[in-house]
């Protein structure tokens, strides 16, 4: 499984590595992403789901359904 937030979306990206002397040399930028397990209410289940900080956060916020469903919308969801 790639390293991609299920909740938002965010992914590795690329950039460089500049030393003292300006030299630039590439290097990747991973995103903060955890392996959670969330009870899902309406469901009555536990999901489990590959998620940044950044999405942990925005599941607190406005709740696991609604995220769920905001994430499939714009399609980074697996199923």
């Amino acid at each position: 499984m790639s390293r991609i937030c299920q909740i938002t979306g965010k992914r590795t990206r690329v950039g460089n590595n500049v030393s003292h002397s300006n030299k630039k040399t590439k290097r990747k930028f991973y995103p903060n992403l955890f392996k959670k397990k969330f009870y899902w209410v309406e469901q009555d289940c536990w999901i489990s789901l590959k998620v940044s900080a950044a999405g942990i956060r925005t599941i607190n916020k406005i709740g696991l359904d609604a995220a769920l469903k905001k994430a499939a919308v714009k399609g980074f969801l697996d199923a």
